[in-house]
């Protein structure tokens, strides 16, 4: 029997659109309008951004149909071409009506998750997870990294209207947390520090997670009895948005407990895990 991913998110995505849906044939016409907290879209253009999530993990990923490809495939080159890929969806998307956009993600949020249960958690992704610093990743960190994407633009269009507490639940919040923490080791590669130090990150109903300093790098460990070197303690509502730029560092700053040496802790406040 193949062994169990380190994070499974694959039963979860179908809840995550059934709230989504749900959400969305609730909302006033002017709901659809409200600003969020991605940059200058709205509700309606978060919502056609999981949409062309969903379209393009179909086209490129099950049918291998490739109609673009980057120039640069750097980091900045990445942020740069999904950066202009994204405002190109979003703007043409803007003709469809919000009926027509909840019926195009009903049926492609079923075959996006139907795709995803075709796939070997352990076989190479064919895109790695760049903000967690890897070249290449396996499927079931792809897989988890998409979750991640579809849990914080709901939750954008949630805050947006006032409805944030359907994804705030256990089963649904700590692999979305779980996840983003893989990118701490990440966060932390220019963080000097002697080997042997540790820096807790905890998140108030999300989990605890501790990071040990070894000789070459800063590894992810599970957290030891003693008091750590260094601890920084988060709500759930500013975790999820410092790590995925909806509040910056200095925002967040004074929203966060700190313990410990100050420097080492504050570092968490760095981390950003998504493309951009």
């Amino acid at each position: 029997m193949p062994q169990t991913p380190p994070i499974e998110t694959r039963p979860l995505f179908a809840e995550l659109d059934r709230l989504l849906l749900e959400l969305l044939r609730s909302l006033a016409p002017e709901d659809w309008q409200r600003p969020t907290l991605a940059r200058l879209w709205t509700v309606k253009d978060v919502a056609v951004h999981l949409l062309d999530g969903n379209l393009r993990t179909l086209s490129m990923l099950r049918d291998g149909y490739f109609a673009e490809t980057p120039d640069d495939f750097s980091y900045a080159g990445m942020v740069a071409y999904l950066n202009r890929l994204n405002a190109d969806w979003v703007r043409a998307a803007r003709r469809l009506s919000p009926a027509v956009l909840t019926e195009l993600l009903a049926q492609s949020g079923a075959e996006y998750t139907a795709y995803l249960h075709t796939l070997d958690p352990w076989a190479p992704a064919t895109f790695s997870v760049a903000w967690a610093g890897e070249a290449e990743s396996l499927n079931w960190f792809h897989i988890a990294r998409d979750y991640t994407e579809k849990w914080h633009h709901q939750q954008q269009i949630r805050e947006a209207v006032g409805q944030t507490a359907a994804l705030m639940t256990p089963a649904l919040f700590r692999p979305f947390m779980a996840t983003l923490l893989r990118g701490l080791p990440h966060a932390y590669r220019a963080v000097a520090a002697p080997a042997g130090t540790r820096v807790r990150v905890s998140i108030e109903a999300g989990g605890t997670w501790e990071l040990l300093k070894t000789t070459d790098a800063w590894q992810l460990m599970p957290p030891a009895a003693a008091a750590p070197t260094a601890e920084i303690t988060f709500p759930p509502d500013v975790a999820w948005r410092v790590f995925t730029k909806g509040l910056s560092a200095a925002e967040a700053e004074p929203l966060v407990q700190l313990a410990g040496d100050a420097r080492l802790a504050k570092a968490a406040l760095g981390l950003v895990a998504v493309m951009g």
